[in-house]
């Protein structure tokens, strides 16, 4: 599968941002998928992820009740919402998936993989 994330962009604290990420190639209802996100100096640490139905989530506890991750299986496309951001969110975004309906937290579970969307905060 080949995944093209976008949506990032420059906005203050307190905004709201979108990322989506596209899919194509094999079936996108196969794949369980997440969004990681990478600071300069930084590893790259897990921000939410989707089951394969969609029926499971998980988010790092640094966005929980200000993100949202969603799914639409019938447009091969993943979602981030990002509400109340902080410029402690400035990263650039990537959009992962794997083959299987388990969520990993660990990057390494992911072999799939997208370019990255620059996402800036400014205070």
């Amino acid at each position: 599968v080949q995944l093209q994330a976008s949506g990032g962009g420059l906005v203050q604290a307190g905004g709201s941002l979108r990322l989506s990420c596209a899919a194509s190639g094999r079936t996108f209802s196969y794949y369980s998928l997440a969004w990681f996100r990478q600071a300069p100096g930084n590893k790259r640490d897990l921000v939410s992820g989707i089951s394969v139905g969609g029926r499971r989530t998980v988010y790092a506890d640094s966005v929980k009740g200000r993100f949202t991750i969603s799914r639409d299986n019938a447009k091969n496309t993943v979602y981030l919402e990002m509400n109340g951001l902080k410029p402690e969110d400035t990263a650039i975004y990537y959009c992962a998936a794997t083959e299987t309906n388990r969520l990993f937290s660990d990057a390494n579970g992911y072999p799939y993989w997208g370019q990255g969307t620059l996402v800036t905060v400014s205070s």
